[in-house]
């Protein structure tokens, strides 16, 4: 069996890199929303 492609390889790198990017950015967004919610209640 060969090695597998190294282009396949860094799709799957670049896939999994903005898949993270994408849950930090998400979750940055909602914990300042929440934040700011709060600071409104107040």
């Amino acid at each position: 069996m060969d090695s597998p492609d190294p282009l396949f390889i860094g799709l799957l790198i670049a896939l999994a890199g903005f898949f993270l990017f994408a849950y930090l950015l998400v979750r940055r967004t909602l914990l300042s929303l929440r934040e700011g919610y709060e600071d409104g209640q107040r």
